[in-house]
């Protein structure tokens, strides 16, 4: 069989398998446990989206993602498994390809301001409680309020120790603000930053639109995101990814339901995303989720079991593909029968043994029809990879990006005016104003409160970034917004 146009050939049963490229942005899943193949089967869907021309984004957590830029050819028995499928148009073949790597070793770096993260996302990351994320939602809103911008962790811990030092002058306006919760806040930045996490916030911020590129030839840019050092920050990892799922919600518009995706978003260890998020959180991402399919993305979760992803989410997952999952105790097998269910049933399978069954390479397969509606489930050989699976080498992977034309782009850091340097002027200044004596004023001094000088230096701040264009949009998105607002500041 020939693959046909614009279709996403996935796998084969008696029959192919294929995602419709009008249905893609509906959203999916790839779940099975470790060492089932999900690993291929996301590669392929990667490739078969950028044949089309659709752009993809993905995090690469073990590092075995680099090789999609070349064509494959190490491993025969893909060849084999193509013909055996009667695939007839395959061959090995590299995709163009894009390296990010927030900490800007193996790739362009990307970064996020602080008021781009926003209170919300930050307070996950810092693994804070309830109260203590008040505070800090407190501290952005102060800030706001006054028009001091929070680009990068200096800023926010400037701004930290600020409105801890001078609580009491804002205790009648914002509320109380305890010690401890300043404490926490600060030790909380003090452990990201010793991470790394740094590199992260500050500027140039990445520009969502160089994501969704194409090559000469039309096919889509695999966006390829290094995320094995990243890893080693649970939490930094899916709050990095879903910050940027929020930023394309926030920034692209509303298209309905095009033809094609014009991104699809690959969520790799899914679970990290819901491991202990608080329900207002897991609400905006449900939001998110439901909500951006109409802005012509595509998001497919990756996880070992279905059943890490909440209810709300999961049902919105219509493309699925379902690897072998293990059946050794009494939970597992709970699992596996509620993994079945989640499949429109086929009277002539039995999908929950079935699903303790299937081979490396094998999955049950459900995809969206041309109404919208779940195709029975099929026992299905996955098709094979085209690109390289080994890695690209270190020299390989430099030459790609050297040939970028975001090379260079993204590499020089930019530390513009900001609460740091605000707040660092306004000390300056007091400090001068009491280095003078009343001689040299040529009058008598009156004694200015702490809140009176607070107050004016914070105005001058508010006037001069409400003067410039970055000023009059300190707006946060639906996962940043102290108020859960919509707006978005570019």
């Amino acid at each position: 069989m020939a693959q046909k146009p614009e279709t996403l050939l996935i796998a084969k049963a008696k029959e192919e398998i294929s995602i419709l490229p009008r249905m893609a942005n509906r959203h999916g899943l790839i779940a099975g446990a470790t060492g089932t193949g999900k690993t291929v089967t996301l590669r392929v869907m990667a490739e078969q989206f950028s044949r089309i021309g659709v752009p993809v984004f993905m995090a690469d957590v073990k590092g075995d993602l680099t090789g999609m830029a070349k064509p494959g050819g190490d491993k025969p028995d893909f060849a084999a498994r193509a013909k055996q499928m009667g695939i007839t148009d395959f061959a090995f073949e590299g995709y163009p390809a894009e390296f990010w790597d927030v900490f800007g070793q193996q790739g362009s770096p990307v970064r996020s301001t602080i008021s781009e993260m926003g209170p919300l996302l930050l307070s996950r990351v810092l693994n804070l409680n309830d109260i203590q994320s008040g505070v800090l939602t407190l501290i952005f809103k102060i800030a706001d309020d006054n028009g001091l911008l929070l680009l990068d962790l200096k800023d926010l811990r400037t701004m930290t120790q600020f409105v801890g030092d001078n609580a009491d002058q804002f205790k009648t306006q914002y509320g109380n603000i305890s010690t401890a919760s300043i404490g926490a806040i600060q030790r909380g930045l003090l452990g990201v930053e010793e991470q790394g996490g740094g590199a992260f916030f500050g500027e140039p911020a990445l520009n969502l639109e160089d994501l969704m590129q194409t090559d000469a030839r039309g096919r889509g840019v695999i966006n390829i995101l290094a995320a094995d050092k990243l890893m080693q920050s649970p939490k930094l990892y899916a709050t990095f990814l879903l910050w940027m799922l929020s930023e394309l919600f926030e920034t692209l518009p509303e298209v309905g339901d095009p033809d094609k995706p014009k991104l699809v978003f690959f969520f790799d260890e899914a679970h990290l995303l819901f491991d202990d998020v608080p329900k207002v959180l897991e609400d905006k991402i449900e939001q998110v989720v439901r909500l951006i399919r109409s802005k012509g993305v595509g998001v497919y979760f990756s996880t070992q079991n279905p059943l890490d992803i909440p209810e709300t989410v999961l049902g919105q997952l219509g493309n699925r593909v379902q690897h072998a999952l293990r059946a050794f105790t009494p939970k597992d097998q709970k699992s596996v029968k509620a993994a079945a269910e989640t499949f429109r049933a086929n009277p002539g399978l039995d999908t929950a043994k079935v699903i303790t069954e299937l081979a490396v390479g094998e999955a049950l397969v459900s995809v969206l029809d041309a109404k919208g509606a779940p195709t029975i489930v099929e026992r299905a050989l996955v098709c094979p990879p085209r690109s390289r699976l080994t890695p690209l080498s270190s020299e390989e992977r430099s030459s790609i990006i050297k040939a970028s034309v975001l090379s260079g782009h993204y590499e020089k850091t930019i530390d513009r005016e900001s609460a740091y340097e605000k707040l660092k002027q306004r000390t300056a200044e007091e400090q001068a104003q009491e280095a003078e004596t009343p001689a040299r004023r040529g009058k008598a001094a009156e004694p200015q409160s702490e809140s009176a000088k607070l107050m004016g230096a914070m105005a001058k701040s508010a006037a001069h970034a409400i003067g410039s264009q970055i000023g009059r949009q300190i707006i946060r998105g639906v996962l940043g917004s102290i108020l859960g607002g919509t707006g978005r500041k570019r």
